[in-house]
């Protein structure tokens, strides 16, 4: 497994993920294992079944996904703390859709829109353990009764990250109080930072 943290990678100044500056640094040198370039079919599925819902898209990165939901006609909009993440998601989004990403923290940011479905793609597994309760509580906070947490979920402890993986006992533990699993599925087409390791999870925001 490709790990930003690890003596194999390119030698960087910041180690810290809770910095813009550590992904900054790995955007600008093109260092970027968990980037898919590309739609994830599962998503497509997903997306698919919920065509008229607002999504939200926290960590976008190069926000393959929130070109794909704007083409498809789908509100939506993508946030990063990067600055050179978000750079990197107006490169694909085009001048058409820009303004769909923006640089933002998660934890304090507030959407244009009630999200419908809020997606999660390598966000919690790029966050350090110790902001894992600050995650779902914001997840719950921005979702309405009935409104879906959906996406891919980096499953098993790892001994440095990011990716941070979790226990799927901790990670039902921390999501059940305030939501619903109603989707649990394999993921046949990761990519290799996350290979064998992927679950598809959609949860519904308790009332």
């Amino acid at each position: 497994m490709s790990d930003p943290t690890q003596s194999s990678s390119p030698d960087f100044e910041t180690r810290d993920p809770n910095s813009p500056a550590f992904w900054d640094e790995r955007f600008e040198r093109g260092f970027m294992p968990w980037d898919q370039a590309g739609v994830p079919s599962a998503f497509r599925s997903f997306a698919g079944r919920h065509s008229d819902a607002a999504v939200l898209i926290p960590g976008c990165g190069s926000a393959y996904e929130a070109v794909w939901l704007a083409r498809q006609g789908n509100l939506v909009r993508a946030i990063d703390f990067s600055p050179a993440a978000v750079a990197a998601a107006h490169e694909q989004l085009g001048a058409q859709h820009a303004q769909l990403v923006e640089q933002a923290d998660f934890f304090t940011y507030e959407p244009p829109f009630t999200p419908g479905w809020i997606y999660e793609r390598a966000f919690l597994c790029a966050l350090p353990p110790a902001r894992r309760t600050d995650y779902v509580r914001r997840m719950a906070a921005l979702l309405p009764g009935g409104g879906l947490l959906a996406g891919f979920y980096f499953i098993g402890a790892t001994p440095k990250g990011p990716p941070f993986g979790i226990e799927r006992a901790e990670l039902d533990a921390l999501l059940t109080p305030y939501f619903e699993l109603i989707e649990d599925e394999a993921v046949t087409d990761s990519i290799a930072v996350f290979a064998g390791r992927e679950r598809w999870l959609s949860w519904r925001r308790r009332a």
